[in-house]
C-alpha cells in the first residue's frame, strides 16, 4: 500500500496541472516497512525530457539532491511521479522502458479522468504491479 497525506496527493495534482501539458514529475521521500510506504514529503523535479509533451526525465542533478536530503532526514526515496495530461493512469510502454528503480513506487497522474485521479504502480524491475494508494 502506497500511503499520502491529503495535501500530497493534492500537490501531484497541483504540479501536473500547473504543468501542461508537459509532464510534470517529482519524487516521494518517506519510508518503507514491508509493502507499506508512507510518503512524509513530496519533491517537485523538473522534467528534462527532449519532447517533455510526451515523456518525463526527471532532472538528475535535482533527483540525487532529493536523495540526499531524504538520506539526511533519516528517510528514503519511496517513489517517483509523473503525469499523463492526456493519457490513462497507467504506465505507457515508455515509461516500462525507462523505469530504473526497483522496489519503488511509480505514481501517474492522469489528468484525462474526471476527476483527475492518481494512480499507483510497484516496479519489480520487470513489470508494473498495481499498489492501492491510501490517502490519510
Amino acid at each position: 500500500m502506497f500511503v499520502l497525506t491529503r495535501e500530497g496527493y493534492d500537490s501531484v495534482l497541483d504540479h501536473a496541472q500547473a504543468d501542461t501539458p508537459r509532464e510534470a514529475c517529482g519524487v516521494f521521500v518517506g519510508e518503507r516497512d514491508g509493502d507499506l510506504r508512507r510518503v512524509t514529503a513530496v519533491r517537485r523535479v523538473p522534467n528534462v525530457a527532449d519532447a517533455p509533451r510526451m515523456r518525463y526525465e526527471l532532472d538528475p542533478e535535482a533527483t540525487l539532491a532529493v536523495f540526499d536530503e531524504a538520506a539526511a532526514a533519516g528517510r528514503e526515496v519511496v517513489g517517483f511521479y509523473h503525469s499523463h495530461p492526456v493519457g490513462p493512469g497507467r504506465p505507457s510502454a515508455t515509461d516500462r522502458e525507462h523505469a530504473q528503480w526497483p522496489d519503488r513506487v511509480y505514481v501517474v497522474a492522469s489528468l484525462a479522468a474526471r476527476p483527475p485521479i492518481l494512480d499507483a504502480w510497484l516496479w519489480t524491475g520487470e513489470a508494473f504491479e498495481r499498489q492501492a494508494i491510501a490517502v490519510r
